[in-house]
């Protein structure tokens, strides 16, 4: 049965229909997970957004099947029967030989096919956090008598390098924005698709290098986003946020010709993808998979690389990032349009920049006493 929506937010409809899509996510899981847990799957909903809300139910449903099929710390043969009693009985040394052993390397059958997985320190750090926060709450909750997060084992994430960045530096940009224009760089069975698809193409890579957006803020974005009479439009960010951007002169340029000349018309498109900006050749509202392989092959061409070696859009938003600071903006200025959380994330950027510390020395010499005094 498909479900109506009776929208009475600010949020447009496919907002709503995402956000509501991971909701149900969540109550299913709830569903599958014991009794117990209830107090904490409210706790969740007011305390974090509906997206780690969804990882870390995940991340405690995956905890649960490891004690099933561990055999050590449960009766039960299903997820739904483990008791708070045997939950209780679990030792932060029990959670150290889950994080630190079994979840770094485990197998799994699926398809008659033996499947190995491996999980990074950052992939191991979210389990942690996932069973800290269930495990701080059934404490505070009253219904486990100790507190076991102290004793969880620390976990070192890599400190991010600036050397390790990934980005188009500009003349490769350039070099991107001309392929897009002109089909250059592309071979034959590509210009079929280029032919119908440039103008929308065009837009897309402009967005992303002119404001740096995620690619699910690109994805989702709506012809009813843009309000071009008071030069704004609307991203919908991460936990909700709701920002309005300006629109500079380029971006209004490409995004008008595309909605011009190229895209189909409102009666040839289906009710629920007729506000969808970017459309697919289906006339349905781009995957997200389908943005990441345009990306892919543009940024290749811009890099002169084979096409699995082409960028991904977040590459797309350092690209933009390191290009702005590298203008003259300053690292507040970019971290307020790219929505870090933190400053440090936007000095990665500026760090990044290529002989910087030469750029220093080279003009300020203490024995070139026009550079220090000034003089011409």
């Amino acid at each position: 049965m498909a479900i109506k929506i009776n929208n009475k937010s600010s949020k447009p409809d496919n907002i709503v229909v995402k956000e509501n899509d991971t909701i149900e996510k969540c109550m299913q899981l709830e569903k599958e997970l014991p009794n117990f847990m209830r107090d904490y799957f409210i706790y969740l909903r007011g305390a974090v957004a509906t997206s780690s809300r969804y990882a870390y139910l995940n991340d405690i449903k995956f905890f649960c099947s490891y004690l099933i099929e561990s055999d050590l710390y449960t009766r039960a043969e299903n997820i739904k029967d483990i008791s708070l009693e045997e939950f209780e009985g679990i030792s932060s040394r029990d959670i150290n030989l889950f994080i630190g052993d079994y979840c770094n390397r485990y197998y799994k059958l699926k398809a008659n096919d033996k499947v190995l997985y491996e999980n990074n320190n950052k992939s191991l750090s979210r389990k942690k956090s996932s069973l800290s926060t269930l495990f701080k709450f059934l404490f505070r909750n009253g219904q486990i008598e100790n507190d076991i997060t102290g004793g969880f084992n620390p976990i070192k994430l890599p400190k991010p390098q600036p050397d390790a960045i990934k980005r188009l530096e500009i003349d490769e940009v350039s070099i991107m924005l001309e392929a897009v224009e002109n089909g250059t760089g592309l071979t034959d069975k590509e210009k079929d698709y280029w032919l119908k698809t440039k103008l929308r193409d065009r837009a897309i890579l402009i967005l992303f290098v002119t404001y740096g957006l995620r690619l699910n803020e690109l994805r989702e974005l709506n012809i009813s986003s843009f309000n071009f009479s008071r030069g704004e439009f609307m991203i919908y960010r991460k936990r909700g946020k709701e920002v309005l951007m300006p629109i500079n002169e380029a971006c209004e340029k490409v995004i008008k010709e595309y909605l011009e000349f190229e895209r189909p018309k409102k009666d040839k498109i289906q009710e629920e993808h007729q506000d969808a900006l970017f459309l697919s050749l289906q006339k349905k509202r781009m995957t997200a998979r389908s943005i990441r392989e345009l990306v892919k092959k543009y940024t290749s061409i811009g890099m002169n690389t084979p096409r699995s070696k082409g960028y991904s859009p977040h590459k797309l938003r350092a690209t933009a990032a390191t290009s702005l600071i590298e203008t003259g903006f300053s690292i507040y200025d970019v971290q307020n349009l790219m929505d870090h959380d933190n400053v440090t994330t936007t000095q990665l950027y500026a760090a990044h920049r290529k002989n910087l510390k030469r750029d220093i020395v080279e003009n300020f010499d203490w024995l070139d006493d026009d550079k220090i005094l000034g003089k011409k």
